[in-house]
Parts: structure tokens; sequence; C-alpha cells
């Protein structure tokens, strides 16, 4: 189990730092769009549709990688004062209630969306953007499988604290 947990810690680390270069792939975009905006009056669709791409990309898959690193926000001044075995059986029990149930959600009508526009070969609705929208639409399945991943890795992980702290106070 703890190399598995191993494996995916290194995936969504990989992954986090994908959402690192989309970020400042993002900084540079909008670096260029004020440069071109202000001292060439001049812009481009395209390139402005490609900020919000991006931003919901690193977005997206953040989540994911947010939630391994246990950085959501929660009410830590309860959470806290517990113990390591009840912090995991919470985390355990949040992420089987709240987070799977509704990532399945948005996996499955997310799929539907991203195929009906892959099918269409849908593009921007403006002249001079960016084709084949689909790819955007597709970051909602890819990025709710990801988080999917993270919330398997974080319950192997508590599972692992759980028993840890049942050993450590049995000795």
């Amino acid at each position: 189990m703890r190399v598995l947990t191993q494996q995916l810690n290194r995936f969504i680390d990989l992954v986090g730092i994908l959402c690192a270069i989309l970020m400042v792939l993002m900084l540079a975009n909008v670096f260029y769009d004020v440069v071109m905006r202000y001292l060439f009056n001049t812009v481009s669709i395209a390139m402005q549709e490609l900020e919000w791409h991006l931003f919901a990309a690193m977005f997206m898959f953040g989540i994911g990688y947010t939630l391994k690193e246990n950085g959501h926000v929660r009410v830590d001044i309860f959470f806290e004062n517990l113990s390591v075995r009840k912090q995991a059986i919470i985390n355990i029990i949040g992420t089987l209630v709240f987070t799977l149930p509704i990532s399945y959600l948005i996996l499955s009508s997310g799929y539907g969306y991203a195929q009906e526009a892959f099918l269409m070969n849908e593009g921007s609705g403006d002249p001079g953007g960016l084709p084949h929208r689909w790819i955007i639409r597709a970051v909602i399945p890819a990025s709710t499988a990801f988080l999917m991943l993270c919330a398997l890795q974080v319950m192997l992980t508590e599972f692992q604290h759980f028993i840890g702290a049942k050993e450590e106070t049995e000795q």
C-alpha cells in the first residue's frame, strides 16, 4: 500500500508542477496581451481566450493537488485538537461521502459536455478565437478524474495514519 501511495504522490506532484508551469505561461500570456494592447494598440482574441484556458486548466488540476497537500479550507480549531486516528476517520469519511460522489457526477456529465463539443468541432464564437473548444471542455472530466485519483491517495494515506496511530496506542 505504501508503494502505491508513493507512486500516486509522484504522479500528483508532477501534475502540481504542470500547474505551476501553466501559471507561468498564463502570466507570460497576460504580459504579452498588456504589451500588445498598450504599446502597439492591438489585441488578439485567441491570446485573450488562451488566458482563461490556461487559468481554467491550472485551477481545475490544482484542486486535486491541493487536496493531496491538505491545503483546502477546514475548521482547524476543532480538527487540529483531535487525535490522529479521529482526523484520519474524518478525512476518509469526508472523501467517501463528499468528494467522490460529487466528483462522479461532474465526471459523468463533464465527459458528455466535452464529447458534444468534440463531435460538433466547436470553436470560439469570436472571430479570431481559438478553435477546438473541446480541449478546454475536456479539462473538466480529466481534472475530475485526477481529483478522484487524489482522493484515493488521501484515503490510502489517512488509512496508513489510522493504522499507524492504532499501533502507537497499543505499544
